[in-house]
């Protein structure tokens, strides 16, 4: 694996012994090259030795190494001296050397042992490099395939994660804030699973009573209850051999949890109504905003439900700690809805825009990022997306702004809806219950500001 061998050395220091060593342990003396350092140097990056080596006089203090390694990293460093010492390969290594020996008696025996634990440490370094090389493809396609965007560590860290546990056939709790892209998450979990691509099923468990929720996860018998006029398999059966992911399982009620646990400890439930047991082998994931440690000691959420759930916890980082993904995610979301829209192909944002969106917090997180982007290039009459496009942000950390009273209240009004409404992921009711209005009341604003 030694190609090519260039021995480094000075006029008052040939290395004979040392090339003399080489060239028995190498055979074919064209492999090796007496050079000098400026020689080496002066060397192209593809004209380099795939290994050096040089006596620790011609470098007292060991510039040489620190030079030829911070150049070429993966080319080893073989650095000789008169006879053992303990400081200087400590020194040697820290400068960026591979290994040290001593000239002297039995030279070639120390040799050929410094050659082949280098063998194996360049050999590791490829390893290591293809499967960085590896882990790069391979989050790559887990991002084009779950469209989880990002290049901060955090994101990294996330799909790492993912792909960890994706394979394991456990249930999975995905917890973060509102908008973070928790269903995304899940999602890509169950892609990278290698599951059927349409068998995930969600269901989401704030938006149903106990009874509803009951019947939509279990399924009824015909008769059940009043209007059961034919049998009807529930989200378990449907997503057998699949996903299941139930959304806010935070909001599930107290007694229909010990339901859940049934199925997620055994796999088996009964349908409404019904008196056979059946099974099912969907995976659940479930995902929360709420704190559910806390939940269990105020009685509010069962214990043995939530270790169960919690075979890996997977925490979704919000926008605010991710800075450095805020201008990537909002390009690719005026891509994504110039793709849907193509009357909106073209447009691009301004630096004075990406400046305002990169020094806002983003209470909403990427929801209410996305809610932004699709407004601002709606709003834009041009092809640039400015901060007054922007609108939420233009003065996100202080008044509405200049104009008259009127005027800056109405504004400061238009911009309390849009945040509750992006927090809210359009959900009207909820965006009401924020801001303290009633469901009238937000409809009227909403037609009043013009507000989808």
């Amino acid at each position: 694996m030694w190609e090519r061998v260039a021995i480094l050395e000075s006029p008052d220091r040939p290395l004979a012994e040392l090339a003399a060593s080489l060239s028995r342990l190498l055979p074919g003396t064209d492999r090796l090259e007496r050079l000098t350092a400026d020689e080496a140097l002066a060397r192209s990056d593809d004209e380099h030795a795939t290994l050096f080596v040089l006596h620790a006089s011609l470098d007292p203090e060991l510039s040489l190494v620190a030079a030829l390694h911070g150049r070429w990293p993966d080319v080893p460093v073989l650095l000789t001296g008169e006879r053992d010492d303990a400081l200087l390969a400590q020194r040697a290594l820290a400068a960026g050397a591979a290994d040290v020996i001593a000239l002297g008696p039995g030279l070639d025996a120390r040799v050929a042992a410094a050659l082949t634990k280098l063998a194996r440490l360049s050999e590791a370094v490829r390893h290591a490099r293809r499967l960085d090389a590896q882990n790069e493809r391979l989050h790559a396609t887990l991002q084009t395939r779950t469209r989880i965007v990002g290049a901060s560590a955090s994101v990294r860290r996330l799909l790492d994660q993912i792909e960890r546990v994706a394979r394991i056939p456990r249930p999975l709790l995905i917890t973060g804030e509102r908008g973070t892209g928790k269903e995304l998450v899940a999602h890509a979990i169950h892609v990278a699973s290698g599951r059927e691509p349409g068998s995930m099923v969600t269901v989401n468990c704030a938006a149903l009573g106990d009874s509803l929720l009951e019947s939509e996860l279990f399924g009824h018998e015909r008769g059940a209850f009043t209007g059961a006029e034919r049998a009807r398999p529930g989200k378990f059966e449907q997503a057998d051999g699949g996903t299941l992911f139930l959304d806010e399982i935070g909001n599930m009620p107290l007694p229909f949890q010990q339901k859940i646990l049934r199925v997620v400890e055994y796999g088996t439930f009964t349908r409404v109504g019904g008196d056979r047991e059946r099974k099912t082998s969907a995976r659940v994931l479930a995902a929360t905003n709420s704190n559910l440690p806390a939940k269990i000691e105020r009685g509010e959420f069962l214990g043995d439900l939530y270790d169960r759930i919690a075979f890996e916890v997977i925490a979704v980082p919000p926008l605010r700690e991710r800075p450095g993904d805020v201008e990537i995610l909002a390009r690719a979301f005026l891509d994504q809805f110039a793709e849907e829209i193509p009357a909106f192909r073209g447009k691009r944002l301004a630096d004075s825009a990406l400046a305002l969106l990169r020094d806002y917090p983003f209470p909403g997180n990427v929801r209410e990022l996305k809610n932004i982007i699709e407004r601002a290039a709606y709003r834009d009459t041009t092809n640039e997306i400015t901060p007054e496009d922007i609108g939420l942000l233009s003065n996100a950390h202080g008044l509405p702004g200049v104009g008259s009273f009127r005027e800056q209240v109405s504004r400061f009004s238009r911009q309390l809806l849009e945040r509750a409404l992006a927090e809210a992921g359009g959900n009207g009711a909820e965006a009401a219950r924020r801001l303290g209005l009633s469901y009238d009341q937000l409809r009227h604003y909403r037609r009043k500001y013009q507000l989808s």
